[in-house]
């Protein structure tokens, strides 16, 4: 796979965390356990970029992203929410799909291109679609793996 970003099935998953602090928690600790990361400097990262704004894309879709040390490479994850909850959209949807991305703290262009790589996933008309029908974890991993390496090709 020559993806922008890794991707890793057991970082596709779906919950009901319920407020938005839950949501960067639930991140957190999923990007720990899965790609090895230290869950405080990840929640940190997350909590910071927040901050900054909100990372509520729109159409029901959230990418909170951040940039830590520990990492060689942009590595996702995906949380499909049970329930939708307010994230402070700038359209004011509340989401229910949350697109995790992490790069190197050096990562520069990387980022930003792994970030763009990622909105026009979402903004496509037929991968929103199928993203938020998905009804199981395989097929959003699949969706989401499918679209990066057409993405990066």
């Amino acid at each position: 796979m020559n993806a922008i970003f890794k991707l890793l099935p057991e970082a596709v998953w779906t919950a009901a965390p319920g407020t938005k602090p839950a949501v960067l928690d639930a991140l957190a600790d999923r990007f720990a356990k899965v790609y090895a990361l230290d869950r405080d400097d990840v929640l940190d990262g997350l909590q910071e970029r927040e901050a900054l704004g909100s990372t509520g894309f729109g159409r029901g879709v959230a990418l909170p992203h951040a940039r830590i040390d520990g990492l060689s490479r942009p590595v996702a994850a995906l949380l499909k929410l049970e329930s939708p909850i307010d994230f402070a959209a700038a359209d004011r949807l509340p989401v229910d799909l949350v697109i995790g991305l992490l790069s190197p703290t050096n990562a520069g262009a990387t980022h930003l291109h792994a970030l763009a790589a990622l909105s026009r996933m979402v903004r496509d008309e037929d991968m929103h679609r199928a993203l938020t029908e998905a009804s199981d974890t395989e097929t959003l991993y699949a969706l989401l793996t499918n679209a990066s390496d057409r993405d990066a090709a």
